[in-house]
């Protein structure tokens, strides 16, 4: 129930951790600990939140073809001992964040209540059309200040990049959506597993995934302008991830189903470390051509 494969989704800390490294030019060497340290908290926050999830989805998830084999549908579990886990998890990861900074034990604490919010009643907000996205989706910004607070407390990442990554998680969720929708389409049981699909349709599901995607590639730009004008360079290539990772989405069976299973769309996967790379290079390799863009002063990383 703890799910020790989702953990992968938690690489969505190193953007915020490499980003405050560079505005703040902290040494790599200084990022070690907190990162192990903090990546270990996450990690157990993270299965604190998939522990109560797949507790209180039981009921409906019997009506998926894959699910309904979890150790909770087939109460293999009872619930005592999944509150004991749940209160395990929660205590060693806060402990944990307690000794990596005040910053970023408030984010672990955010990173919890946004487990329960959506999940738990009387707020359950997976349950809401739309709502269900952008509350889902909300645990990319709160990645994105964990790895920030990993490094520095003394200043706050940009509200461009806050947004454009809640927005970004947000495509990526509403992707998720669409082809969850299609899988279970023909099965007549999708309302039953997901109660958000019953106002969900392919049309409204893609025509929401563009304007999350829309409304991060804006996000991203500012930020890129104002903080970073070489990123510039990386936009082309990070529009082909977004047109892919649809591409991937429109298949059947589609492994966005499974964001913690991209890595065996192998040629994808690649893409992703090319282009992580990348980014990494153009936090720290001053391009004097772009300076023109701006017309003005800028960050220098």
């Amino acid at each position: 129930m703890a799910r020790p494969d989702h953990w992968f989704k938690n690489v969505f800390i190193l953007p915020g951790l490499l980003t405050a490294a560079v505005f703040t030019k902290t040494p790599w060497r200084d990022l070690v600990s907190p990162l192990v340290v903090g990546g270990i908290s996450a990690c157990l926050i993270a299965s604190a939140n998939y522990v109560i999830n797949e507790w209180v989805d039981a009921d409906d998830d019997r009506f998926h073809p894959v699910k309904r084999d979890r150790p909770a549908v087939r109460k293999q579990v009872r619930m005592p001992w999944v509150w004991v886990e749940y209160a395990l998890l929660i205590l060693a990861g806060m402990g944990l964040a307690a000794t990596v900074s005040v910053g970023f034990l408030a984010a672990s604490v955010l990173f919890a209540v946004a487990g329960i919010v959506y999940n738990m009643k009387p707020f359950r907000t997976k349950d809401r059309t739309y709502l269900d996205v952008v509350s889902e989706s909300v645990n990319n910004p709160i990645r994105l200040l964990l790895g920030w607070f990993m490094v520095t407390e003394s200043i706050l990442p940009p509200a461009s990049l806050v947004l454009g990554y809640w927005m970004g998680g947000a495509f990526l969720m509403g992707v998720k959506r669409y082809s969850e929708l299609r899988y279970l389409g023909g099965s007549g049981h999708a309302e039953q597993y997901r109660r958000s699909f019953r106002h969900y349709t392919e049309e409204n599901l893609l025509t929401s995934s563009f304007f999350y995607g829309l409304f991060s590639a804006f996000c991203l730009g500012v930020f890129l302008v104002k903080h970073r004008v070489e990123l510039l360079i990386s936009v082309p290539f990070l529009a082909v991830l977004f047109a892919w990772y649809l591409r991937i989405g429109l298949k059947p069976d589609s492994s966005a189903q499974h964001p913690e299973k991209l890595y065996r769309e192998g040629f994808f996967f690649a893409y992703c470390v090319i282009l992580a790379a990348l980014l990494v290079v153009l936090f720290v390799w001053d391009v004097p051509l772009l300076h023109w863009f701006l017309g003005g002063s800028q960050y220098r990383g």
